[in-house]
């Protein structure tokens, strides 16, 4: 009776040990799962257009692994500016977001801070973004500090550069004397097109190459929309990235995976907001 009891008990610790084993297994499988999910996902311009990321966000299947980074651009075009902002500034307390700013968040930080108006503006969403503000309570504070820490540019590990729009100094970002042109320029991606136009191969003299596009092993921007160029897609051009299809028009907010170049897209903005022109003015 007593052996039998003691086969009892060893197996009794050998099944214990098995479902030890099991579970240490199964948390590695789910952590190196966790791991693998992780991507870094970047946004294009928004321009008030709050359904669209929400509706975007959903097809992407975001989770709190990915780390998301935002193009600039949030506010002027459609209704929803303030409400964006809202959803933005709580997000970043869930999970990793990393916000650039873009030229319609400057002028809409200088009317926070000191009721300033600038016309141009006021004509290009700012009217649409004010009637938003006015619509809601909010946290002027907490807005004010969305906009003061917004980012020129992102430089990652893998010397991929996330930016607005683009930058003129030869010796890249750390050497731009016109910081405006972080979120105004559009010569990086005139740039850019043409000589995805040409071919690379084509330009026989170096000292003609596209010296500002080589200093990055890719560049991302927002700022231009791809329907400029006839597509509703991110488009790349030689090693840039624009990831603006338009949204603040009659195009779709897109999100795209910077590793494997997956993307997904939100339905066109005018069908989103069917009462509202956006920009298209």
């Amino acid at each position: 009776m007593k052996f039998l009891w003691s086969l009892l008990y060893l197996k009794r610790i050998k099944y214990t040990y098995v479902f030890v084993y099991l579970l240490l297994f199964y948390n590695f499988y789910t952590i190196l799962e966790e791991i693998l999910r992780m991507r870094t996902l970047v946004i294009g311009d928004i321009h008030g257009g709050f359904k669209a990321l929400v509706q975007v966000l959903k097809r992407t299947n975001v989770t709190t692994s990915d780390t998301l980074i935002f193009m600039g651009d949030y506010v002027d075009g459609w209704s929803e500016s303030a409400e964006l902002v809202e959803f933005l500034i709580d997000l970043n307390t869930k999970q990793k977001c990393m916000f650039i700013r873009g030229n319609h968040d400057v002028w809409c930080h200088e009317w926070l801070l000191d009721g300033h108006v600038n016309d141009v503006w006021y004509r290009h969403g700012g009217k649409e973004t004010i009637e938003s503000y006015e619509r809601i309570p909010f946290d002027k504070e907490q807005h004010v500090e969305f906009y003061d820490n917004l980012e020129n540019y992102i430089l990652d590990d893998k010397n991929r550069l996330f930016l607005h729009a683009g930058f003129t100094s030869m010796l890249g970002v750390e050497k731009e004397f016109y910081p405006k042109n972080f979120y105004f320029d559009r010569t990086l991606i005139e740039t850019a097109v043409l000589v995805e136009e040409i071919g690379i191969e084509n330009i026989k003299r170096a000292q003609y190459g596209p010296r500002r596009l080589s200093l990055y092993s890719e560049i991302y921007v927002g700022h231009t929309p791809t329907t400029r160029y006839g597509t509703e897609t991110p488009m790349k051009a030689h090693n840039l990235w624009d990831i603006d299809t338009g949204a603040a028009f009659t195009g779709k907010l897109s999100i795209l995976d910077v590793d494997t170049k997956e993307f997904w897209q939100s339905d066109p903005l005018p069908e989103l907001y069917p009462h509202e022109k956006g920009r298209n003015k």
